[in-house]
């Protein structure tokens, strides 16, 4: 088995659309009440669909991975992007950029390399 995509809820598709397209994402299907993106390196996707209000926080979040983190974040900051962290060494080995889209849902910007997969702690399978 095999993850498709994420699917993330937008009250306003538009500036949904224009915000993700503006942190780098395809735009490969465009509807009134729906759209997907392509992730540029490595072809996975993700979706907006239109609500009518968004639901309570879920708790979920989305990381998307980088490696140039840093850059990103500061060309995307000149572009306009808000991000409500700055790239930031967490204690699970990850570096983490924080933000939100236009609809409120919770983006990770992250660069994890080899720790991703294979953590000091990673459970040993037999």
């Amino acid at each position: 088995m095999n993850l498709n995509q994420v699917t993330l809820p937008a009250v306003d598709l538009a500036a949904s659309v224009a915000f993700y397209r503006t942190l780098g994402f395809r735009l490969i299907v465009d509807t009134p009440h729906y759209a997907r993106f392509e992730c540029p390196e490595a072809g996975a996707t993700f979706s907006l669909h239109v609500v009518d209000t968004m639901p309570a926080d879920s708790g979920i979040l989305v990381y998307f991975e980088h490696e140039a983190l840093d850059e990103l974040v500061a060309d995307l900051k000149g572009k306009g992007v808000v991000f409500t962290q700055e790239p930031t060494d967490q204690r699970w080995l990850w570096r983490e950029a924080r933000l939100r889209d236009p609809a409120g849902n919770a983006l990770w910007l992250y660069w994890a390399g080899e720790n991703r997969r294979n953590p000091p702690w990673r459970v040993a399978n037999p």
